[in-house]
């Protein structure tokens, strides 16, 4: 995957298309990006010791890593993902600037 934890991203399609967060969770087996504050769904909260009050809490719901796009730190872009071979290792690079990512 291209994203990580703590990347910048722009949503692309859905009911959040425009909009820009923070990734709080990356889920690779599944391919998808939970972000934070978008993809808001309601959840049905039994109480319990931990949530006594119990009720309806909203939560943000993964999105499908194909659906957001990275931002580039530099450029302030959103941007496709490029590799970049470092002496030993492999880094993130954005297609528009050349900046590294990592």
């Amino acid at each position: 995957m291209n994203i990580k934890k703590g990347d910048n991203v722009l949503v692309l399609t859905g009911k959040d298309a425009g909009r820009k967060g923070k990734v709080l969770r990356v889920l690779p087996k599944a391919n998808k990006v939970v972000v934070e504050g978008l993809n808001k769904v309601k959840k049905h909260q039994k109480p319990s010791r931990t949530v006594p009050q119990g009720g309806i809490i909203n939560i943000e719901a993964p999105l499908n890593a194909s659906n957001v796009m990275l931002i580039c730190s530099k450029c302030n872009r959103p941007t496709r993902v490029g590799k970049a071979v470092l002496e030993t290792e492999r880094a993130r690079k954005c297609k528009k600037c050349g900046e590294i990512l990592d």
